[in-house]
């Protein structure tokens, strides 16, 4: 089972995906997948908040900021569950690793192969994702190709999941499927 939860930046969309995925584990291991790569203070206080509030909920950590199929070579066998967080993060790592900025599609491409690898090989997989082009602007071409590879990426996600969940101000909104 896939569950995608979209929302605006502090729209408690993370917690309510944590919530989503503890409520599915079932006893089953709990991995966080963190795509957040550390750049400035504000990453790593974000991260240090994120982790705050994930500690005691039972979750094992993995750093994956790119390839995220292969967090799967780092999982213990069994019946397992993941929280892949976020979307944003992970088109970025993709998009403008090694120096380079690579095609929105290649990258679209990679991720969704990615995620529909661990959607195979996981009981459970929450994916957090943002909103996309609801503030209007207009940006420089490289972070519009940026924005609208997000856009193609959650698209697709939003076909390969079960359930589509948006969250506005701490409140679900289920656009597919039923609420956890």
């Amino acid at each position: 089972m896939m569950t995608l939860v979209i929302g605006g930046s502090g729209s408690g969309k993370s917690a309510y995906a944590e919530n989503c995925l503890i409520q599915m584990a079932e006893g089953k291991k709990k991995y966080y997948l963190a795509t957040m790569q550390v750049l400035d203070e504000e990453g790593q206080k974000r991260i240090e908040r994120h982790r705050r509030l994930r500690s005691g909920k039972g979750f094992l950590t993995i750093e994956q900021p790119t390839a995220v199929q292969n967090a799967l070579t780092k999982m213990e066998a069994g019946e397992k569950t993941a929280l892949l967080e976020c979307i944003s993060n992970l088109t970025a790592n993709e998009m403008f690793a090694g120096g380079k900025i690579w095609s929105g599609k290649s990258v679209a491409d990679r991720i969704i192969r990615g995620i529909e690898q661990l959607k195979a090989q996981l009981s459970h997989l929450v994916i957090v994702g943002n909103n996309v082009f609801e503030d209007g602007m207009l940006y420089d071409e490289t972070t519009m190709e940026y924005i609208r590879t997000m856009g193609s990426i959650q698209t697709a996600l939003v076909d390969l999941a079960d359930e589509v969940v948006e969250v506005v101000a701490g409140i679900p909104i289920v656009h597919k499927g039923q609420e956890v």
